[in-house]
């Protein structure tokens, strides 16, 4: 095969130049995004004073909820992302905001569940974001997208990294 036979055909199988442009937008957006919640998060509390929890941690209360669950549910449930899972629940548990038992099936494993305090965190998120969602409504902040068609266009790049992980083409 001719070299210009070869470059043509890595073209035609390559991103376009804008699509790689708008794709690695996307994911600073997303980087962006998400250490912005944390900062808005971390705004709320200073603002009603409390200080011996991080926004990460007044996250995973919410994401948490009415459930109970082990350190390895957080990440698999997609409730927590980040690396020091151990160090934040510890924490949590120490400022009591959340019980804490060994799993009677796995005695390794520690399930752990909200407690009234943990619960009180949850609802100060909780009403943050529906004021957020009240706000984003009456300014027509997304125009005339869906948050529902941005949500599925999400989930199908999360399933299509989620592929790579596992190696599937």
């Amino acid at each position: 095969m001719s070299m210009h036979a070869e470059v043509a055909r890595v073209e035609e199988t390559s991103p376009s130049e804008d699509f790689l442009v708008e794709y690695l937008d996307t994911l600073s957006m997303v980087e962006r995004l998400h250490r912005l919640l944390l900062d808005v998060i971390k705004d709320e509390f200073e603002r009603l004073g409390i200080i011996d929890i991080n926004a990460v941690q007044a996250l995973l209360l919410f994401n948490i909820g009415e459930n109970e669950v082990t350190a390895g549910e957080l990440k698999t449930r997609g409730y927590y992302q980040g690396s020091n899972v151990s160090y934040n629940l510890k924490k949590l548990v120490e400022y009591g905001y959340m019980h804490h038992q060994k799993c009677a099936v796995d005695r390794r494993a520690v399930r752990v569940r909200l407690t009234e305090k943990g619960q009180n965190v949850r609802k100060i998120v909780a009403d943050l974001f529906q004021r957020h969602a009240q706000g984003i409504m009456s300014r027509e902040v997304t125009g005339d997208v869906e948050l529902a068609d941005i949500n599925a266009s999400l989930r199908r790049m999360e399933r299509y990294w989620t592929d790579q992980i596992r190696y599937i083409y």
